[in-house]
C-alpha cells in the first residue's frame, strides 16, 4: 500500500450537483457505478470523460448489510436528473493516485480502507457517513489523480 496522507478541510459552502442516484453494495459497486455513469452521460447528452467535474457520492452506508446510495453527476442542469447538496463542513481529504494509470478501483478501495481503519480512529473525528469522488480534469493525462472527500465532525463525549 502507498503512503496515503490525510488532511482535514472545511467546506464553507455546499455545491449542489445534478446526477442520477441508486442503491448498491460493497459487492456490486463495480458495475454499479459504471452503469450510472452512463446513464448519466446519456441524459446530459455527453459522452464519458466529457463532463467536468465529475461526482461520484456514496452515503447511507449500513455496516451490517454493505448496502449505500449512489450518486453520480455534475454541474450540468438537465431534465430527467436529480439533485444531490453535499452539505458544508468538515471532510477528511486525500488525494488518490490509480495505480499503473488506470486501476482507479484498487487505488480508491485502498485510501477509502486506509481512512476507515488507520486514520479515523487515531483522530479526533467520526464519520458522517457520506464521501465523495471528485474528478476534474487532473484525473485525465499522464499522472491522473482525484480528491476523495469524507464527511467528518469532531468526536463528543457521547462518541
Amino acid at each position: 500500500m502507498s503512503n496515503i496522507t490525510f488532511s482535514v478541510i472545511e467546506n464553507k459552502a455546499g455545491r449542489l450537483l445534478y446526477g442520477v442516484s441508486g442503491e448498491s453494495n460493497d459487492r456490486t459497486q463495480a458495475k454499479d457505478i459504471p452503469a450510472l455513469a452512463k446513464k448519466y452521460y446519456e441524459t446530459v447528452g455527453k459522452h464519458s470523460g466529457e463532463v467536468m467535474p465529475f461526482f461520484v457520492v456514496s452515503k447511507d452506508y449500513d455496516t451490517i448489510s454493505r448496502d449505500f446510495q449512489l450518486f453520480i453527476g455534475g454541474l450540468i442542469e438537465s431534465e430527467g436528473l436529480q439533485t444531490f447538496m453535499i452539505p458544508p463542513g468538515t471532510y477528511g481529504k486525500a488525494t488518490v493516485k490509480p495505480k499503473f494509470g488506470f486501476l482507479w478501483s484498487v487505488s480508491i478501495g485502498e485510501t477509502k480502507r486506509a481512512f476507515y481503519t488507520k486514520w479515523l480512529p487515531k483522530s479526533n473525528y467520526t464519520a458522517l457517513h457520506m464521501e465523495y469522488e471528485y474528478h476534474t480534469e487532473s484525473s485525465k493525462g499522464k499522472h491522473p489523480h482525484i480528491e476523495l472527500l469524507f464527511a467528518i465532525r469532531e468526536r463528543t463525549a457521547h462518541d
